[in-house]
């Protein structure tokens, strides 16, 4: 699977979990995961029987799912500097407002910020605000106090005045900041990173941890579905009824194996009402949009096969195609089972004719039949055929 593959599948997993999608782009997801989806994918099983114990309300996490390693980075290097991205590739709130603060300038701010000295002395006659902006820095303006040379020390009044006066600076600074940052980088979310935290970062590529879960979590939920065919819009009138028949579709797996091992996939679908079996089902699916909603205006035709017959139906088919094949590859595997039979008898059963006593002579026996056992199971030819997923499908037309 390429990039571009492993993202749609996690589109569509998040998609059908009912995952809370809180930023994407076409190389990463940051999602707030479903109840079902966390306890598929985070391992919190004593949290887990927690919430159910107790009903409370659960915590899901909050994960930032990577599909494209290398357009993601490019892309946060390109847009922020290293020490503003935190280790999960996250972005703090704390570091891009004081980035946008910095960056405004002191002509969108004029005394957004007051720094006020200790030893200065205050007073009506020799208080000087003077804004100032560093060049080597692109902070906010600062109002700077100049010490007076003379006048009286201030006293308890003027000194919680001056206290109140730097509280409403910086709760100014922090209203300017808040505002730049709507400015210059857009609205975001409250849910993203508000605290500072880090958010975990999953690399999605096949192959991976995280992927795996989800293809385990995808299997297990979609072993069984039962969906229906849903109409063209408009081409149905509301005074008819269209029939539905059910189709018994099933996904097989059919393995070769030997020493070596190939695998095939096949597709069967069986009509319930006419025992029509089909391959290629699978295809045929796809063209089709599916809903697991009943849809309107139309009547499920009368199934005229059980379950067990219409699977007795496709493993028949299975078998007569199947007969079809060419084994001369088992051939080969039964001479190479022979051989390797025949190696290790002619190492044991020197070591048993030889044996000192009756225990060790009993040992090596063992020893021996467990080594013939592990060779039949490596070498000697055979063909199994399970099933991966099955489903009831509901398809318009009688067949």
């Amino acid at each position: 699977m390429n990039e571009k593959q492993v993202h749609k599948f996690v589109q569509r997993y998040l998609e059908a979990t009912q995952c809370q999608v809180l930023e994407k782009s076409p190389c990463h997801f940051t999602v707030k995961l479903s109840p079902d989806a966390d306890r598929e994918l985070t391992n919190r099983p004593y949290y887990w029987s927690f919430v159910d114990r107790t009903n409370a309300a659960p915590e899901t996490m909050t994960y930032l799912l990577v599909t494209d390693r290398e357009k993601y980075d490019a892309a946060q290097a390109g847009t922020l500097p290293a020490q503003q991205r935190l280790p999960g590739g996250a972005v703090g709130t704390a570091d891009i407002v004081a980035g946008a603060a910095g960056n405004a300038g002191a002509a969108a701010f004029p005394g957004a910020a007051s720094s006020v000295r200790p030893d200065a002395g205050i007073g009506p006659a020799n208080t000087i605000a003077s804004p100032t902006v560093h060049g080597d820095t692109a902070g906010l303006a600062s109002t700077s106090t100049a010490p007076a040379s003379s006048g009286p020390a201030a006293g308890p009044a003027e000194s919680a005045d001056s206290s109140a006066s730097t509280a409403a600076a910086d709760t100014g600074q922090a209203a300017a900041a808040d505002a730049a940052l709507g400015r210059s980088l857009g609205f975001v979310h409250g849910n993203i990173n508000q605290t500072g935290l880090r958010i975990p970062r999953e690399e999605m590529y096949f192959g991976s941890r995280k992927l795996d879960q989800l293809f385990g979590a995808a299997k297990s939920k979609g072993s069984y579905v039962f969906l229906f065919q849903e109409p063209e819009r408009g081409a149905a009138s509301p005074y008819s009824s269209t029939p539905y028949t059910a189709w018994l579709g099933i996904n097989m797996r059919v393995e070769f194996a030997c020493d070596r091992k190939r695998e095939e996939i096949h597709s069967y679908g069986i009509s319930l009402a006419t025992g029509h079996c089909t391959e290629q089902f699978h295809d045929r699916l796809q063209r089709l949009r599916l809903t697991p909603r009943l849809p309107a205006n139309i009547h499920l035709a009368k199934n005229g096969l059980s379950f067990n017959k219409a699977l007795s139906i496709m493993e028949q088919a299975l078998e007569r195609k199947l007969k079809s094949y060419d084994y001369e590859w088992a051939g080969a595997a039964t001479e190479r089972l022979e051989e390797e039979l025949e190696r290790i008898r002619l190492y044991y059963e020197p070591l048993i004719e030889h044996a000192a006593d009756d225990e060790l002579k009993q040992n090596v026996r063992e020893q021996y039949e467990q080594r013939q056992s592990e060779i039949r199971w490596q070498y000697e030819p055979r063909v199994t055929a399970s099933a991966i997923n099955c489903g009831i499908f509901h398809l318009e037309g009688i067949e």
